[in-house]
């Protein structure tokens, strides 16, 4: 797809997400049904970009009523995207794996703030989509969040040290358990 036809999406997108009524329709439209009213709070879960405030606030203009660690078992931390740019970059997807477990920050946010988030991160469209996944807090507390999974390649790749500088520096910022830190301490960069 053209560059220039790309950006004109996401404008588009962005654009709906102000308004509940064009969202709802717009996810009708692509045979997604919009939950709740806009104003109820949900949990998101981030496990990649997300985590860091630069990429949550300063990009996505997200602003979160509170935040946790938290962590989503059944699930396994891949690098299996093509980013940019191509075949330099792979960014964080989830990929089911019953055994595995994977540690993120889960954000209380609105209704409202998550169809905003997904419209930055391109859902609905054809590379995430928007599941609910059952997490758990620090303290063991669970939680329903909303997170984002892509159909993936089958071997993964190397994220860029800009990204990975990301997701390191967001685990440490927000208490992540010093295993996962040193895990991703250990996930190597493309050169």
């Amino acid at each position: 797809m053209p560059q220039a036809l790309t950006n004109l999406l996401r404008r588009l997108r962005r654009l709906i997400a102000r308004s509940w009524a064009l969202s709802w329709c717009y996810y009708r439209l692509h045979g997604i049904r919009l939950a709740g009213p806009p104003d109820e709070e949900v949990w998101y879960f981030a496990y990649g970009a997300n985590m860091h405030d630069s990429a949550f606030r300063e990009r996505r203009g997200m602003c979160s009523l509170e935040w946790r660690p938290g962590r989503v078992r059944g699930y396994r931390l891949r690098f299996n995207l093509e980013g940019r740019p191509k075949g330099k970059a792979a960014p964080a997807n989830l990929s089911v794996d019953p055994v595995a477990e994977v540690w993120g920050v889960l954000y209380r946010i609105t209704r409202r703030d998550l169809v905003h988030l997904d419209s930055t991160e391109g859902v609905p469209g054809p590379r995430y989509r928007q599941i609910w996944v059952d997490a758990e807090d620090i303290d063991g507390q669970p939680r329903k969040a909303a997170t984002y999974l892509a159909e993936g390649k089958e071997t993964d790749g190397n994220p860029s040290l800009r990204y990975l500088t990301l997701l390191r520096e967001g685990a440490r910022a927000h208490d992540l358990p010093e295993h996962w830190v040193r895990y991703l301490e250990n996930v190597r960069h493309a050169e």
